[in-house]
């Protein structure tokens, strides 16, 4: 079984890689694709695979740009850390849709259901399965807290404390409204899928920004953003140029519009 992969954190496309692999022993990963230009160049290029997994959110868009550049009949598993998408991906080639970080039994699940479903054509989806997608939606929940270390001591820090989460030396940390910074023991990428998308944005590889933290913005240079948080230091907070769109979505709360 042929197998695409296309997500744009190359993390969550090892361990994605890699639990496929432990399920289906026979699995050959075919290619890993980080975006809508390449999964595109890659499906112009290559046979169709037997099985694809399709995260959602991209760097340059929506995965589902894919489908209205080249033709696809690959059934496709969508992954993705927000549930608001569901009913749009069943109305292409979908299997089943996991919402992130990826449970290793809900995986196995998804590959029993595309086995049960090789002979089905494209769009004629069983109506049990239509069900299963349609009651997935809005299960999703946040994390409230995080809980961390300070010295022999375990404090519980709630999101409304937290202004933003980033990146240094190889730690996750977050900063509080205390001013004070914590280790975390997650990476930034695991704690942007748990943390609530209406208050929390990835504004570049470093930072996670809550809503409620910003208190200027203005445009910078090379057609990018910068902000301005509470607690901040030195470092500038500048919205990457390929999210810059999507900053502004969120910012008037339009971020689960297609």
């Amino acid at each position: 079984m042929r197998i695409l992969i296309i997500e744009d954190e190359p993390l969550a496309a090892a361990q994605l890689a890699a639990l496929v692999v432990q399920l289906k022993p026979g699995a050959e990963i075919a290619g890993v694709c980080d975006t809508v230009e390449s999964a595109v160049k890659w499906f112009t290029s290559n046979p169709q695979p037997d099985l694809a997994f399709f995260d959602i959110q991209l760097g340059d868009g929506l995965s589902f740009e894919i489908f209205k550049s080249v033709e696809i009949t690959t059934p496709v598993i969508f992954t993705t850390a927000y549930d608001q998408y569901a009913l749009q991906a069943f109305k292409v080639n979908s299997v089943d849709y996991l919402l992130k970080p990826i449970d290793k039994e809900e995986l196995q699940n998804a590959l029993n259901k595309f086995e049960n479903l090789q002979n089905v054509q494209k769009n004629q989806f069983p109506e049990a399965l239509i069900r299963d997608l349609i009651s997935s939606v809005g299960k999703q929940s946040f994390k409230k807290r995080f809980l961390v270390k300070i010295g022999t001591h375990l404090r519980a820090i709630t999101t409304n404390e937290i202004l933003y989460f980033y990146s240094f030396q190889k730690g996750t940390f977050l900063k509080a409204t205390d001013g004070r910074n914590y280790l975390l023991d997650q990476t930034l990428e695991i704690v942007e899928q748990q943390v609530d998308p209406d208050q929390f944005f990835r504004i570049n590889r470093k930072y996670l920004v809550a809503i409620d933290a910003i208190t200027d913005m203005h445009v910078y240079s090379n057609s990018r953003l910068k902000i301005k948080v509470k607690q901040q230091e030195e470092d500038d907070f500048l919205v990457a140029r390929e999210k810059v769109k999507a900053f502004k979505d969120w910012i008037e709360g339009n971020q689960g519009s297609l």
